[in-house]
């Protein structure tokens, strides 16, 4: 499998570029997975349920399963947060490509979606894991770079490149062991 990362601030348009990334990886007949970072408390489940009752139990995992979908949810005893390698590893692996949406202190090659409405300075600058830049203002990048620079809304340029790329985000679960 590969391995590319999204990062950039808040409402730096990462979603809507992912979003619009996976049916143009897709067309090219390659499987997706997405790994989204979430800093507040996740809540996928409602009261009612019968996997929210499970939950509220005591169960550390549930799974719900149908013919069309799978859910597994682990309830950890205390904080706890996950390696984006960890979670890599929970992954199916027969997918062709995996998409990280934040994790932007990873240790992955990462596309820095960037915005000059966002806060603090561009990733490029200083992380040197990102590997290309989609912005919506190519000309009020704060210092140029010799990165690869994309439109943040040509998700099929940034998918051709991911596969003309793709070598350089192969995926090396034994080096994170």
């Amino acid at each position: 499998m590969k391995v590319i990362g999204f990062a950039g601030s808040s409402n730096s348009g990462k979603t809507t570029l992912i979003e619009q990334l996976i049916p143009a990886l897709k067309e090219k007949g390659l499987r997706v997975s997405v790994i989204k970072h979430a800093h507040h408390k996740l809540e996928i489940d409602r009261p009612g349920k019968d996997t929210y009752r499970h939950r509220e139990a005591g169960a550390f995992e549930v799974v719900a399963a149908s013919p069309q979908r799978m859910v597994l949810m682990r309830e950890f005893e205390r904080t706890h947060e996950m390696s984006v390698h960890h979670l890599i590893g929970e992954l199916y692996p027969g997918v062709d490509w995996v998409i990280i949406e934040g994790f932007k202190d990873a240790d992955i090659g990462k596309i820095e979606v960037w915005s000059s409405e966002g806060t603090g300075a561009p990733l490029f600058e200083l992380d040197p894991f990102v590997v290309a830049v989609a912005t919506d203002q190519p000309d009020k990048l704060t210092e140029s770079t010799q990165l690869p620079v994309f439109s943040r809304n040509d998700a099929a340029a940034i998918a051709q490149w991911m596969v003309d790329h793709g070598e350089r985000f192969e995926y090396n679960a034994a080096a994170y062991d």
